[in-house]
């Protein structure tokens, strides 16, 4: 089957990921910043990756902080730390990514990560022309729900690049999961941190590098 439509995960997939203490502290200075310097240190995991929009509301209930408040703030200090890395160089694209140059398919992108840290990756590497769709999550804790595996995000993708056939590359199960609930086919992408990563679900495809894609787009 060809592929006119590839779509791809961001942070693990095209750029490397951020470095979870980076983020850890992020979460612990906005905390601070509502003058919260007394946690448990499970509520600072907690609110840092795979909150849930009930976490947030108990976490936040418990430091007595208005939970939408609160969580802007959190998204906005995780993203700045996540720039400061780009910049830096220690959240770069991974080498492979100049294959996609000639790859002949729509291209999009589809994240789990604030919005405002995707179009920065994009425009600090200067990439951002190569996609006709590029979302990540709004800062809101409603936008929790719509993660992957939820495939909002990913419809919204595939209706704004008019896909016909469309391929979902990533590199945690959610995004295989996504794939499924929007009725695509998927690639799990084998970065070093996912090498001998043993799956739970089954995507189309298997593939090492970004340079797969070639023969998988014309298989």
């Amino acid at each position: 089957m060809t592929y006119d439509t590839v779509i791809f995960d961001n942070d693990g997939v095209l750029v490397e990921r951020t470095d979870f203490d980076v983020l850890r502290e992020a979460t612990r200075e906005t905390f601070s910043e509502f003058g919260v310097t007394d946690l448990e240190p499970d509520h600072v995991d907690d609110m840092t990756v795979g909150a849930t929009p009930r976490q947030v509301d108990s976490i936040c209930g418990t430091y007595d902080l208005e939970p939408e408040t609160f969580w802007q703030a959190r998204e906005s200090a995780l993203s700045r730390a996540q720039q400061v890395e780009v910049r830096e160089g220690r959240k770069a694209l991974y080498d492979d990514i100049d294959t996609l140059t000639d790859l002949d398919a729509a291209m999009g992108i589809v994240s789990s990560n604030q919005q405002e840290t995707v179009d920065f990756v994009l425009e600090h590497n200067e990439i951002s022309h190569r996609f006709g769709a590029a979302y990540g999550r709004e800062p809101t804790v409603e936008s929790l729900d719509l993660r992957k595996p939820n495939p909002h995000y990913l419809e919204r993708a595939l209706s704004d690049l008019d896909a016909g056939s469309a391929l979902f590359v990533g590199d945690n199960e959610s995004d295989i999961r996504a794939a499924e609930r929007a009725g695509i086919d998927s690639a799990f992408i084998r970065r070093p941190h996912r090498t001998n990563w043993e799956l739970n679900v089954w995507p189309t495809w298997d593939i090492d590098s970004l340079d797969d894609l070639h023969s998988v787009c014309s298989a």
